[in-house]
């Protein structure tokens, strides 16, 4: 098997299970996943002692930004899912948007969660910056490929 092959499998795997753990997080009903929230809020107030204990919930911004991130790591798979397939890598934002309202659809359904807009805004954001993420490393790489590995 090719490495481009291996390359699109390896990819493909990481975009099912990238999908898997986020539908997987909005089947969860609300009070777990407050709990599971709560509990890593805990264990990095552990792990980063240096900051302050705000005193806001699980609930609030570490969800956010769970949500970014994962959506960030999404937005990047899926733009080298499409440069493997020698399509435009922004393709990738369209099927991530997608991913979202498919993520806050779910939620509608699950005990104490809701679908909200503004998640959708904050996960299309993470899939943004995934992408330009991804697209920025391969510039570099490219870059330092092209001068022989060798910093001008």
């Amino acid at each position: 098997m090719g490495a481009e092959k291996r390359q699109k499998r390896l990819c493909v795997a990481l975009l099912c299970l990238c999908l898997a753990f986020i539908w997987g997080n909005s089947l969860l009903p609300g009070e777990i996943s407050g709990a599971i929230s709560d509990f890593v809020k805990e264990l990095l107030l552990k792990i980063l002692f240096f900051l302050p204990d705000t005193g806001i919930s699980g609930g609030g911004l570490l969800r956010k930004l769970a949500h970014f991130t994962e959506f960030a790591c999404l937005g990047a798979i899926l733009a080298w899912l499409h440069a493997l397939l020698g399509q435009r890598p922004l393709w990738g934002l369209g099927w991530g948007f997608l991913a979202a309202c498919v993520d806050e659809t779910i939620q509608r359904f699950v005990p104490d969660r809701g679908p909200s807009f503004f998640d959708v805004l904050i996960d299309t954001g993470g899939v943004t910056l995934g992408i330009v993420l991804l697209l920025a490393g391969f510039a570099i790489h490219q870059k330092t490929k092209s001068n022989g590995g060798n910093e001008t």
